[in-house]
């Protein structure tokens, strides 16, 4: 197999990349040199430069947004994208709820929602996690009982990121307590705004605000609210998960750390010289990046796979994608944190949510701590990398 790029490929990758270079707002374009989280305002003007564009939805059916780019010029938009640096689409509506709706909602959904799912009209968080029911998801318990033209819901979602910037949210809850627990669970769109949602904020170890927990008590969402059929909902998270995953390796983002971790090296003071010049820091840098060009050269293989296959269906050998990816974005976060030493310590939160001057310099030093810190979720989210190796072992290699 051949894993340079075409022509084409090359000349789309330039176009790709000026444009970033061009249309990015120099206000974001610091907050992701820095390392600086985005505010929802931040997230919602970069979609809609994307979405006037045409590109917040490379991956959409033509029909309903999409790019029709292939799927190595999809990767290639978003390693740029990621290579910038610049902030991803919003990911709960282009790489989740997005394609559901396209695959299963009603013709009526997706002329009300995909549009303003694509514009980021609608920011959109997943109601899918719960306490007890995590990697175990088909576990959930929070309940949807089915009076007249609404279902009534009480429970609660633990692990809802962005929860509190969302105006809707598409749920899995329990339609049918007597059926297996895979059976049973219907997939709902709920406004955010309804009467008897709470949203509580979860402050994690970075210091801070991304997820949330949400309480319903008595939560009334029309039945036109649903996905496809009731209790078929486990069929369509599936789906779901599996479009998550395909693109989770997020190679241009470790790729961008160990760059960013290299240039830093070659200014930071060690012993007489630079960090740069310690032979074993280098060791480390060169083990990190061979193992994520096979990596990437892997992520080609799956691309080319599926291509060939010319089908939708998610190859469960992304798995090992999500698995080695995660741990590498893990790893350049650690590198990063060794670079910056002790100037790593000190947490300034204003500075890390793009607020006013750095209390101290150097600057860039002070959002790498925090950073590791919100890496190490990487390996749990979209399925843990436990549940991970379960899928590898039974869909792959047959055990």
């Amino acid at each position: 197999m051949d894993l340079r790029y075409t022509d084409e490929e090359l000349a789309f990758r330039d176009e790709v990349r000026a444009f970033f270079k061009e249309v990015l707002p120099d206000d974001i374009r610091r907050k992701a040199v820095l390392g600086q989280r985005y505010s929802a305002n931040d997230l919602r003007r970069w979609q809609r430069i994307l979405y006037e564009r045409g590109w917040a939805t490379p991956a959409w059916d033509r029909a309903w947004g999409g790019t029709g780019w292939s799927a190595v010029q999809q990767y290639i938009f978003k390693e740029e994208l990621h290579m910038a640096p610049a902030p991803e689409p919003l990911s709960f509506n282009v790489n989740m709820i997005g394609p559901v709706l396209i695959a299963f909602g009603s013709d009526e959904q997706k002329r009300d929602f995909l549009p303003r799912i694509a514009s980021l009209e609608y920011w959109f968080c997943q109601g899918f996690s719960e306490p007890g029911a995590g990697s175990d998801l088909a576990a959930l318990r929070t309940q949807a009982v089915h009076e007249g033209d609404h279902y009534v819901i009480n429970g609660q979602k633990l692990w809802t990121s962005t929860a509190h910037h969302a105006d809707w949210m598409f749920c899995l809850v329990r339609t049918d307590a007597s059926a297996k627990k895979q059976q049973g669970i219907t997939y709902l769109l709920i406004d955010m705004k309804t009467p008897g949602l709470t949203v509580r904020p979860i402050i994690t170890i970075d210091g801070y605000h991304e997820t949330n927990e949400v309480f319903f008590d008595n939560v009334r969402v029309p039945v036109a609210n649903r996905i496809g059929e009731e209790n078929k909902g486990w069929d369509y998270a599936k789906f779901l998960l599996g479009n998550e995953r395909s693109g989770i390796a997020r190679v241009g983002v470790s790729k961008m750390r160990i760059r960013h971790a290299k240039d830093l090296a070659k200014r930071v003071p060690s012993g007489d010289g630079v960090l740069w010049d310690d032979l074993q820091f280098r060791e480390r840098v060169v083990a990190i990046e061979v193992e994520l060009k096979a990596l990437e050269i892997t992520q080609m293989r799956v691309i080319a796979e599926s291509s060939a296959r010319g089908s939708h269906v998610p190859d469960p050998k992304t798995s090992i994608l999500k698995i080695k990816g995660s741990e590498l974005q893990q790893l350049a976060a650690e590198l990063l944190l060794e670079v910056a030493g002790p100037d790593a310590l000190p947490l300034d939160l204003d500075f890390l949510r793009g607020l006013g001057e750095p209390l101290r310099e150097p600057d860039w030093a002070l959002t790498i701590a925090p950073n590791h810190y919100f890496a190490r979720h990487v390996s749990i989210v979209g399925g843990s990398n436990e549940i991970q190796k379960n899928i590898l072992a039974k869909s792959v290699l047959g055990l």
